[in-house]
């Protein structure tokens, strides 16, 4: 990994993504933010990013769509020749069970919050060097089936399997890719499927082992640790972030 670093966030503009684009954002490296729609919230974290001393470039794009993609990943090789670190928080929030998804919907929640990571892996694979990272956020969703989160948590299942197969491209070229699967956090997707959420997250924050809530921290630090040179040699896990909360 390079001193100064490339980073691409998408699904950047809110929760875990902007937490991400935040913690690396420091003089000298720049931050490529993907958002879809948001322009307020968009604005609102570059400003933020840029006030820590990075350069933010802000990328509209519906991650679903390959001709977004493809136009996106063009600006980005049109502005940097290297990218350290992809970080895939993209996701579409449709709350329901699996039968109150249109299949159209369900189409497009795979789109974006999966399909996508191929295609942007595959179009950045001329500026991904060795030692660059790839990281895909999952969630309990990818394992267990959660009331009303089919439309979230399939998505992140297949997220996981694409990410072993693809170590079998990118370990080759010195490529990491690795999956960071967070416990509950308070944020707007969290909020837009569980109703009760503030019960749900005071529940898990007594129910956890470690005696405390997970915080943004916890998820952008595992995140860090695993784009360093000493995670060079993990390859293609499922990285849980939850203080034991899964082990009950």
């Amino acid at each position: 990994m390079s001193e100064r670093m490339n980073v691409l966030i998408l699904g950047g503009s809110k929760g875990i993504g902007k937490a991400t684009a935040l913690r690396f954002s420091k003089p000298g490296n720049t931050i490529f933010v993907n958002y879809a729609h948001d322009d307020f919230a968009a604005n609102q974290t570059a400003d933020e990013i840029n006030g820590l001393g990075a350069s933010t470039h802000l990328l509209k794009a519906n991650v679903g769509r390959k001709t977004e993609v493809q136009a996106m990943m063009n600006e980005v090789k049109r502005r940097v020749d290297r990218l350290d670190l992809i970080v895939h928080c993209a996701v579409l929030t449709a709350p329901g069970g699996v039968f109150d998804i249109s299949y159209e919907l369900w189409e497009e929640a795979l789109r974006v919050g999966s399909l996508s990571l191929l295609e942007v892996v595959r179009e950045a694979l001329p500026i991904l060097k060795e030692g660059s990272t790839i990281i895909a956020l999952s969630s309990k969703g990818a394992t267990h089936a959660i009331p009303k989160y089919a439309a979230l948590g399939t998505p992140k299942a297949l997220t996981e399997s694409i990410v072993k197969y693809m170590v079998l491209d990118l370990a080759p070229r010195g490529i990491r890719v690795n999956v960071v699967a967070p416990g509950p956090l308070d944020t707007e997707a969290y909020r837009s499927v569980f109703p009760n959420a503030d019960e749900r997250l005071k529940a898990a924050e007594r129910a956890n082992p470690s005696g405390r809530h997970i915080t943004f921290d916890d998820v952008t630090e595992t995140i860090a640790f695993l784009a360093s040179p000493e995670a060079q040699m993990i390859q293609g896990r499922v990285i849980v972030v939850d203080g034991g909360l899964g082990v009950k």
